[in-house]
């Protein structure tokens, strides 16, 4: 079984969060739907994905644990 270390970041003015799922830069990214982003590598894997307006797509317990963080 392999390690994998994501976090969430949540901006709570701006009412966005972020997993954080590789340190690799962004080289692009694409709104899958409405309010939520995939931010890709060069290689184009999943680095970051992007949710606007989270706390009203996001679950409660996401939300609280990363406020209290």
């Amino acid at each position: 079984m392999m390690d994998v270390t994501a976090h969430w970041v949540l901006d709570a003015a701006a009412n966005a969060a972020w997993l954080r799922l590789s340190d690799a830069p962004v080289a692009e990214s694409e709104e899958v739907r409405p309010d939520v982003v995939f931010d890709f590598d060069s290689a184009g894997r999943i680095v970051r994905i992007e949710v606007l307006d989270a706390r009203a797509l996001l679950p409660d317990t996401i939300i609280g644990a990363v406020a209290a963080e």
